[in-house]
């Protein structure tokens, strides 16, 4: 990878985020976290990462949610790819999420435990094909 993207990851499971922030510098990746939604949100909008990770489940049982429909609602964060990994499906089986349902507004959903792999493979592919984000020019991050 030519110049290294930054993958912003927000999750309150502090072991998983280790897991997972290793695994993508391992790959080249520029990793960032929070453990909550607030400190989540913050960070998004200081760094306007190229791609997000996020939990549904923190100290709230819908503060990802929350978080990921504010982050649609901002310009600079709304053309940011986001891939919402959770065990919701764990705790709750007949929960089913597919970003073509139109209410979740991320572009994949991952059961956790997530296939390493595969995480890799979906972080490629999105941030890949994102469009630039607001607040970009020739590839130029400007602040604001």
């Amino acid at each position: 990878m030519s110049e290294s993207k930054t993958v912003l990851i927000i999750d309150d499971d502090r072991d998983f985020v280790c897991a997972i922030e290793a695994l993508l510098q391992s790959a080249g990746y520029q990793v960032r976290s929070a453990f909550n939604g607030p400190d989540g949100m913050h960070l998004a909008k200081m760094l306007r990462p190229d791609l997000i990770l996020l939990d549904i489940i923190m100290a709230e049982r819908t503060e990802g949610l929350f978080l990921l429909q504010e982050a649609r609602r901002i310009p600079e964060l709304s053309t940011i790819p986001v891939i919402v990994m959770s065990s919701i499906y764990a705790d709750q089986p007949i929960f089913r999420v597919s970003p073509e349902a139109g209410w979740l507004p991320a572009d994949l959903f991952l059961a956790k435990p997530v296939d390493p792999a595969r995480l890799l493979e979906e972080v490629r592919r999105l941030i890949d094909s994102a469009p630039a984000p607001v607040g970009y020019e020739a590839g130029v991050r400007r602040e604001s």
